[in-house]
């Protein structure tokens, strides 16, 4: 089993860059491929990115690409997902997540999530 704790979050002016982590407890931490997931109010939770168990390939949504990085330490127990160039809309709570299987998108697909951390971005 694992544990999902999300930090870093917080307000940032349109353009800038904000920096989440993710801290897992549980000693099956390196058996999960990671992804980061976010909603906006009203809206469905959608993908963001994931990683794959040893940290090695990354996979992420068009909109994100060359501005977002997910990385992992597993020895710390820990995922990061480095925003920059940020937009209004992507207001939303960002959520870290387990699952069993890489590069898949569907919330249905990851066992474990965190309890999220609320990012808005300012125009």
């Amino acid at each position: 089993q694992v544990q999902l704790v999300e930090s870093g979050g917080g307000l940032v002016q349109a353009g800038g860059s904000l920096r989440l982590s993710c801290a897992a407890s549980g000693r099956a931490f390196s058996n999960y491929a990671m992804g980061w997931f976010r909603q906006a109010p009203g809206k469905e939770r959608e993908f963001v990115a994931s990683i794959n168990w040893a940290g090695g390939s990354t996979y992420y949504v068009d909109s994100v690409k060359g501005r977002f990085t997910i990385s992992r330490d597993n020895i710390k127990k820990t995922v990061t997902l480095q925003m920059s160039s940020l937009k209004p809309e992507e207001t939303a709570v960002y959520y870290c997540a387990a699952s069993r299987v890489f590069m898949v998108t569907a919330t249905g697909h990851y066992d474990y999530w965190g309890q999220g951390t609320q990012v808005t971005v300012s125009s």
